[in-house]
C-alpha cells in the first residue's frame, strides 16, 4: 500500500473542516439570538424556541430537496457537481441567508429573521451531506472516524467561541452592554458571516480537495434487504435515536438563557459564557473518547484520558479570559470533568454501552438541574453537555451497522432526523409555559430514557445479526 493511500491527506482535509467549524459556531451561536429575539419581539418561550425550529427543520427540507432533484435527474446532485462545487454551492446558499438579517432587523420583521437562519441552515444541510463522507475518504478508511473525530473537535471549538464572539458583537464591550439592546444589532455580526462563507467558498474552490473522491462502497452479500434501509430495525430506532439525541443536546441549551435569566436573575448580556461552557463540555467530551486515536499503547491512553479532557477545559478558560469574563465560577467544573473520565472508561469502548452509561447519567444530570437552586443547578445542566458529546457516533454507528449496500441510504435517514433539535426544543419551550422553565427539563429526561432503550434494544438486534463491537467508535457531529 502506497503512503498516499495509507495516510491522512491533511492538505485536503485541512481546508474541509473549516465547514464543521461554521456549523458549530452558528447552532451554538443560536442560543445567544433566543434571549435577544424574545425580548426585542415580545415572544413567549415557545415562540422564541422558533428559532430552533427554522435551523433544524432546514436540515430535513434541505435532505428532501436533495434526494427529489437527485430522483429528478436520475442522477445523484453531489456526483453530477462535484464535492467540491457541491461544499461552495453549500456556502453560497448560506451566505444568501445571512444577508436577510439586513432587512429583517431594518423593518423589525422576526419571520424573515427565522427565514435567514433557515437558508443558512439549508446550505449548512447540502455542506454537511458532502462532508461527512469526504471526510472519511481523505485516507484510510481504517482511520476515517478518527478523521470525523477531529473534525468534531473542530466543530466544538466553534460552538465555544461561537456564543462569546456573537454576544460580544451584539452587546459590545462589557463596560458599556446595554439590556435594552437594539435588534439592530445583529445586521452586522451576520453580515460578516456572511462574507467569510464567501471566502471560504472561495477558499475551499482553490483548495486541492477532490471533486470527485474513492468513496468505499459496503458489500453487502445477503439482498434480502437491498433497497430498504428502512428494513433495519436498528435503522428505525436509530432514527428516532437522533431525532432525540439532538433533540436534548440543543434543547437543554437553547433553554438555558430563559432560566438562567428569569429564575436566577442573570443579565442577558452575562449568559453567553455558560452557553459557551455548556458546548465546550461537547469537546471536552469528545476529546476524551478520541484518546485512543492517537496511540495504541494502553499506559499513554489512561493518561490521555486525564490530559485531553482538562486540555479543552484549558482552551474554554482561555477563551473566556480573552474576553475578560470572571473565570472563578468555572473552575468547580474541573470535579464535574472527573464522572465524564470515569464514564468513559466503564464503557470499553463499546458504543452501545457507552450509550447506555452515558444516558444514565444524563439523566441524573437534569434532575439535578430540575430539583436544584442556583448555580448547582446551572452547572449540573451544562454537564448535559459532557455526556451529550460522544452520543452521536454510538448511535449512528449502532443504527447504520448491518446496512451493507444501503449503508448511504440509511444514513441520509439519519441526517434528517436533525430535525429533532427545532422540535424538541420548541416542544421543551411550550411545555415551560405550564410548568416553568426548570421543570419543563422533563423533556430531557424522556429523551435520555429512549436512548437507554435504544442502546438495550439495538444490542440484542445486532447480536442476532452476528455483529459484536470489541472496540472504541469515535465521530463527531
Amino acid at each position: 500500500m502506497s503512503s498516499e493511500n495509507s495516510q491522512t491527506k491533511w492538505g485536503q482535509f485541512i481546508p474541509l473542516v473549516t465547514v464543521f467549524f461554521f456549523w458549530g459556531f452558528v447552532a451554538a451561536s443560536n442560543d445567544i439570538l433566543i434571549p435577544v429575539f424574545k425580548k426585542a419581539f415580545d415572544l413567549t418561550q415557545s415562540q422564541s424556541q422558533w428559532v430552533s425550529l427554522a435551523f433544524y427543520i432546514a436540515y430535513t427540507v434541505g435532505a428532501l430537496i436533495y434526494n427529489a432533484i437527485s430522483v429528478l435527474m436520475k442522477q445523484d446532485v453531489v456526483n453530477k457537481l462535484g464535492y467540491k462545487n457541491s461544499l461552495a454551492l453549500g456556502l453560497v446558499i448560506s451566505a444568501v441567508g445571512t444577508l436577510l438579517f439586513y432587512p429583517a432587523a431594518n423593518i423589525g420583521s422576526f419571520p424573515l429573521m427565522l427565514s435567514g437562519l433557515f437558508i443558512v441552515a439549508l446550505g449548512f444541510s447540502l455542506q454537511q451531506t458532502v462532508a461527512n463522507p469526504l471526510a472519511i475518504a481523505l485516507g484510510p478508511i481504517k482511520t476515517g472516524s478518527q478523521r470525523l473525530t477531529l473534525a468534531g473537535g473542530i466543530n466544538n471549538f466553534g460552538t465555544t467561541i461561537g456564543p462569546l464572539i456573537v454576544s460580544f458583537a451584539i452587546f459590545g464591550s462589557l463596560s458599556t452592554a446595554s439590556e435594552d439592546v437594539s435588534i439592530e444589532s445583529v445586521k452586522i455580526p451576520y453580515l460578516i458571516l456572511g462574507a467569510a462563507f464567501i471566502a471560504v467558498a472561495i477558499f475551499l474552490k482553490l483548495s486541492p480537495l477532490p471533486d470527485r473522491p474513492n468513496l468505499v462502497e459496503s458489500v453487502d452479500d445477503d439482498a434480502s434487504h437491498k433497497g430498504s434501509a428502512l428494513k433495519y430495525p436498528q435503522l428505525v430506532l436509530g432514527m428516532i435515536a437522533i431525532f432525540v439525541y439532538v433533540g436534548v443536546e440543543v434543547s437543554t441549551a437553547s433553554n438555558l438563557p430563559a432560566y438562567m435569566e428569569k429564575d436566577l436573575g442573570f443579565a442577558i448580556k452575562d449568559i453567553a459564557p455558560y452557553v459557551s461552557l455548556y458546548w465546550a463540555s461537547m469537546m471536552i467530551g469528545r476529546w476524551t473518547g478520541a484518546v485512543e486515536a492517537f496511540t495504541d499503547n494502553v499506559g499513554t491512553q489512561k493518561i490521555l484520558r486525564f490530559i485531553a479532557p482538562y486540555l479543552a477545559f484549558g482552551i474554554f478558560l482561555g477563551v473566556n479570559a480573552i474576553f475578560h469574563h470572571d473565570l472563578a465560577p468555572f473552575y468547580v467544573y474541573g470535579l464535574i470533568i472527573l464522572v465524564l473520565i470515569i464514564a468513559d472508561m466503564a464503557s470499553k469502548g463499546n458504543p452501545a454501552r457507552m450509550l447506555l452509561i452515558f444516558s444514565f447519567i444524563g439523566i441524573a444530570a437534569i434532575l439535578i438541574g430540575m430539583f436544584t437552586k442556583g448555580m448547582v443547578s446551572v452547572y449540573a445542566l451544562t454537564s448535559v453537555g459532557l455526556f451529550c458529546s460522544t452520543l452521536w457516533p454510538c448511535i449512528f454507528t449502532l443504527a447504520v451497522s448491518g446496512l451493507g449496500k444501503n449503508t448511504s441510504q440509511g444514513s441520509s435517514f439519519l441526517i434528517m432526523m436533525i430535525m429533532g433539535g427545532g422540535i424538541v426544543s420548541w416542544i421543551q419551550g411550550y411545555v415551560s409555559e405550564f410548568t416553568g422553565i426548570q421543570y419543563s427539563y422533563i423533556i430531557g429526561v424522556l429523551c435520555f430514557a429512549y436512548l437507554a432503550y435504544y442502546a438495550w434494544k439495538v444490542s440484542g438486534i445486532l447480536r442476532k445479526q452476528g455483529i459484536d463491537f470489541d472496540k472504541k467508535i469515535a465521530g463527531g457531529h
